[in-house]
């Protein structure tokens, strides 16, 4: 395994399926050392022994970022196995019931931010002492396509998302004279195995559904993987603060 990568460290949060696993499987083919951040132990470990047995280095952290603890051992984890942290991938994230704001109660807003928004959050500001002295490091969230329209989640998810967009972008300006980027893909449909648990007949996914007709082909983990790690990549060092549709199309419409 050899590639743009090479020894730099790497947390990718969500690793253990979909978009994060292939994210994680992306940077370690191009030669990085990869923290592989997942509230699911089994996944997590799979994804870990399928890098290795590639050829490459990863170590599992598993548990919940929501929690303060959680997050220190992710990050103190790719500082002290790694030596540092070059490239932090937010990409954890739950849905809601797309359910509409007068349907949503306190325990799904509050657990679909919490997950979404303050868990990137809490990462971010964890690593970010580490990427401040030595002088570089790149942030890749994803977004989706919530956090730049109303009409593809619920009010929670949307809201979640959208708070995903405003902090990268606010990371992107206030840091960008000390050698830090921060960007977000926003993923359409993609064959991730996540399915929300909805209640067809209450009012949010009625009101929705006229919508989803333009959400076009549903995309593959690899095809988000490969915005994550071009936006994380050299190639891409003069990107900063951007919001990239991954969705065939979907945002145009």
């Amino acid at each position: 395994m050899a590639g743009g990568f090479d020894g730099r460290s790497v947390i990718v949060t969500g690793a253990g399926s979909g978009i994060g696993r292939a994210a994680a499987l992306a940077f370690a083919a191009q030669g990085a050392r990869v923290v592989i951040a997942d509230l699911n132990a089994e996944g997590a470990d799979k994804v870990v022994k399928e890098i290795e047995q590639a050829g490459g280095t990863a170590i599992a952290v598993v548990g919940d970022l929501s929690q303060q603890a959680v997050v220190d051992r992710v990050a103190g984890t790719a500082v002290e196995s790694f030596g540092g942290v070059d490239v932090l991938v937010n990409n954890a994230g739950i849905m809601d019931r797309m359910s509409a704001l007068a349907d949503v109660d306190d325990a799904e807003w509050e657990r679909v931010i919490r997950v979404n928004l303050t868990a990137p959050f809490l990462l971010t500001r964890a690593v970010l002492p580490h990427m401040l002295q030595a002088g570089r490091g790149a942030i890749v969230n994803t977004a989706s396509e919530a956090g730049i329209r109303g009409s593809a989640a619920g009010a929670a998810y949307t809201a979640s998302k959208h708070g995903i967009v405003g902090l990268t972008k606010s990371l992107a300006v206030m840091y960008r004279n000390q050698g830090i980027r921060a960007n977000a893909i926003a993923p359409g449909g993609t064959a991730t195995g996540m399915i929300p648990d909805i209640d067809r007949s209450a009012h949010g996914p009625a009101a929705l559904g006229p919508y989803m007709g333009n959400v076009g082909r549903v995309s593959q983990p690899e095809e988000q993987a490969a915005a994550i790690v071009f936006l994380a990549s050299d190639a891409a060092s003069n990107v900063n603060g951007v919001i990239l549709p991954v969705d065939n199309g979907w945002a145009a419409v």
